[in-house]
């Protein structure tokens, strides 16, 4: 019944503008506004975009809402914390200082964007 329809992803923001600057300039990620400026639409490679909408009273999920594998997770940690990224820290994962996770599972370090949702980068498989 969906098998050819275009699913795409969303995810939730306290503040759109700030958002956008976010996605758009932290993450050099393309983005355009869409339904007369009220929603963001994040363009992803392959037509994957994704749309962020804005919710009062947003409470940012307890998972991650968006993965960006990379080639090389060192580079990427280095561009993002150049750029005043924090990563997160769990428990029960050995992190290194920059917070790459690294042993179980693909390569990978946690940050959040302004609305605390959880994003990560890790390493592409």
């Amino acid at each position: 019944m969906f098998a050819d329809t275009k699913a795409f992803s969303s995810f939730a923001v306290d503040d759109l503008d700030r958002a956008e600057r976010f996605y758009g300039e932290t993450l050099g990620l393309a983005t355009k506004r869409w339904m007369d400026g009220g929603l963001l639409v994040l363009e992803l490679v392959g037509g994957r975009d994704t749309l962020v909408y804005p919710r009062p009273g947003h409470e940012p999920a307890a998972f991650t809402v968006l993965n960006f594998p990379v080639d090389d997770i060192d580079a990427a940690v280095d561009q993002l914390l150049e750029r005043g990224v924090a990563f997160e820290r769990y428990p029960g994962f050995d992190q290194d200082e920059r917070g790459i996770s690294r042993g179980e599972g693909p390569e990978i370090a946690w940050f959040k964007d302004p609305a605390g949702n959880v994003l990560s980068v890790l390493a592409e498989q």
